[in-house]
């Protein structure tokens, strides 16, 4: 069960980076390396130099300035974690030492591919045990580089300074540290870069942790910090469609306006939350849905914090017609 709660975070996490890192370049989650067969969390590959979105990122804005491995943990790293990540890196980049050497263009230069291992705590002993110094002058507390032939750095998100430029990594953090880091997300600007989108993967987040049995004390405090951040964005979106639908119906006519906007914006929210929940959506399934009058749109989001599995989408929209 523990490994299964483990796996819904490490889904949110590889979504939370990619959308954050996006904009600078290319994100590829997931990715296999062909040594042995293991999955680097988080591989990105700076290409575009994107300033508004490395100021906004901060610290995370830093990490992005190279090419880089990035192997978020929910629950803090031990030596064997931190062994298996250091595999990861190595094996990558005798990977792409063997295209370079069959002159094949390599994804990028190994030598500048540096390894991030994000942990919400960890103890000095574990630290001291790698050789890992603190780079206050580079970083600030709470990032720890190996010695250089690593070429890795370990991030200890709790020891991070509640400044803006951290709060990208410590929403990845755990207990006080991400409920703090949720509440500074939340009083942000609408208008800040990423506050919106990040907004909704947290959201997701939710509903997918609600429904699940087998959460500790911990994660049982994460939902209720966000249950009124969920029910906010289904209130958001009919809000928004409202608005659009305003602006629609000086054209159409505005009774037919605010009815469609609220419609598209509110559909559209649940596909999203739907797709994160179950993966791909069955078309018919999707086509239901999406037929759906607006009212019982706002029902089947609150339904679906208690749904299990595909099927109880199905079964509550033939209960719904």
């Amino acid at each position: 069960m523990l490994a299964m709660t483990r796996f819904v975070y490490d889904q949110f996490a590889k979504q939370y980076l990619q959308e954050l890192l996006s904009p600078l370049g290319l994100v590829k989650t997931s990715r296999d390396i062909t040594a042995e067969v293991r999955e680097i969390d988080v591989l990105f590959v700076p290409q575009n130099h994107n300033e508004n979105a490395i100021k906004t990122l901060g610290l995370l804005g830093k990490i992005a300035a190279n090419s880089a491995i990035i192997e978020p943990f929910r629950n803090p790293v031990n030596t064997d974690d931190i062994c298996s990540c250091i595999g990861k890196l190595f094996d990558f980049h005798a990977e792409c030492n063997r295209l370079a050497n069959r002159e094949e263009k390599p994804l990028l230069p190994a030598d500048r591919t540096r390894l991030w291992i994000l942990s919400p705590t960890l103890s000095k002993p574990i630290l001291d045990s790698f050789g890992a110094n603190l780079e206050l002058e580079s970083f600030g507390e709470g990032v720890y580089c190996l010695p250089p032939a690593f070429r890795t750095a370990i991030v200890v998100i709790h020891q991070l300074r509640r400044t803006p430029e951290t709060l990208w990594l410590r929403l990845l953090g755990k207990g006080s540290v991400q409920k703090s880091a949720i509440a500074e997300l939340k009083s942000l600007p609408d208008t800040m870069l990423f506050k919106d989108s990040i907004l909704e993967l947290l959201s997701s987040l939710f509903a997918i942790l609600d429904a699940r049995q087998d959460l500790d004390s911990e994660d049982r405090e994460l939902i209720m910090e966000l249950s009124p951040l969920y029910l906010e964005r289904i209130q958001d979106a009919t809000k928004q469609g409202i608005e659009q639908g305003i602006e629609r119906g000086i054209e159409r006519g505005i009774e037919r306006g605010i009815e469609r906007g609220i419609e598209r914006e509110a559909v559209s929210f649940i596909m999203r939350l739907l797709n994160r929940r179950f993966g791909s959506i069955a078309p018919d399934v999707e086509e239901r849905v999406r037929g759906l009058p607006v009212d019982r749109i706002e029902d089947l989001g609150e339904a679906l914090l208690d749904f299990q599995n595909a099927a109880d989408l199905t079964n509550w929209i033939e209960n719904a017609n």
